[in-house]
């Protein structure tokens, strides 16, 4: 190859790739209607993931017009290192900058067990139960005591037979007319749903992307949570949606926006199959979509560089300015729903 050939192919490539992002993005729907007014929550693990991981997603469905209500919730400080306090601090201000509304709307756990490290395993019953108390309370109230029934029952009994004595005290004083029983048509209460005060769950599928153990115990951790919510309730549709972020091998890691190609292409070949439909969009209860896509244009990507740059500065070493150089999450999510059925 000589080397007139080799700066040709060299000018060429950064415009084949500027020309495939912009019909990629041009390509990829708008935000389907089952994901505009709803309120979403971004279960991550560390302070960064969701500008490492989440931002087209994050972007996506903070846009103003969809009157989402997104708000995140990091179930540590990742103080692994001993800067806790100045990982909050960061993540409030990237979430911003990547469209949550306030400061107020991330909310990050300093629990410990909860401990950021790669050899930390996070029980995912305890993440269940943090998710159950924030957003479906009634899940974590202990049940009535086999005792406490049996008291209440002696008790009522006991009233019965007192208010019995009273009556045939009456009686054989002042006679009276016999009294006719009035059957009650009161109809039995319609049993309650499965209930949660948030539509959307948004988190990490079971391999983490990197592997990462917190991430899978997100994964498991949601799963658990939403069993919980539907136990007991078959025939019901689950009133949170799960979607989870989707890993891919290495070389689909580090391909950038090039990556949305393969992306869109197993959608469709998932549609042939009648299983999901590659497009971004659908939430698979109503229009039986289970796949969305989200890919963030030129300045979304860059959005999502400055919310590392500027906003997670403390993580910032050599190999995080590869990531957000080359990493395919950061400018496409492949988000797949994860069913769940009532036992």
């Amino acid at each position: 190859m000589s080397s007139t050939t080799t700066i040709v192919i060299l000018l060429l490539a950064p415009v084949l790739i500027f020309s495939i992002w912009h019909l990629t993005v041009s390509f990829v729907p708008s935000v389907p209607s089952p994901l505009q007014g709803k309120r979403i929550i971004l279960l991550i693990a560390h302070p960064d993931d969701e500008s490492m991981f989440f931002s087209p997603t994050l972007q996506a469905l903070t846009s103003p017009d969809l009157r989402n209500h997104v708000k995140i919730l990091c179930m540590s400080t990742g103080n692994s290192d001993g800067i806790g306090e100045t990982r909050r601090k960061e993540l409030e201000k990237a979430a911003v900058a990547l469209g949550v509304r306030r400061r107020e709307d991330v909310f990050v756990l300093d629990d410990a067990r909860f401990k950021d490290g790669m050899k930390e395993k996070w029980d995912p019953l305890e993440i269940a139960r943090v998710l159950a108390s924030a957003f479906a309370p009634h899940l974590n109230v202990p049940p009535t005591s086999h005792a406490t029934n049996e008291e209440s029952e002696t008790k009522t009994k006991e009233k019965a037979n007192n208010s019995k004595s009273r009556s045939k005290s009456k009686h054989s004083r002042t006679p009276s007319k016999p009294q006719v029983a009035t059957p009650s048509h009161t109809p039995p209460a319609a049993p309650e749903g499965p209930r949660a005060s948030i539509d959307v769950l948004i988190t990490f599928d079971r391999y983490g992307i990197s592997d990462h153990p917190n991430h899978k115990a997100l994964y498991d951790g949601a799963t658990a949570f939403l069993k919980q919510i539907m136990h007991g309730h078959s025939g019901y549709a689950c009133p949170v949606d799960l979607f989870v972020l989707s890993s891919v091998n290495m070389v689909r890691k580090y391909s950038f926006i090039l990556d949305a190609i393969p992306t869109m292409l197993a959608g469709v070949y998932g549609s042939m199959l009648g299983n999901v439909q590659g497009t971004r969009g659908g939430t698979g209860r109503k229009d039986g979509r289970d796949r969305l896509l989200f890919v963030n244009d030129v300045s979304r990507y860059w959005k999502a560089r400055e919310a590392m740059t500027q906003g997670h500065q403390s993580q910032m070493v050599w190999f995080r300015w590869g990531w957000i150089g080359v990493g395919r999450y950061m400018v496409v999510n492949d988000l797949k729903r994860e069913r769940i059925i009532a036992t």
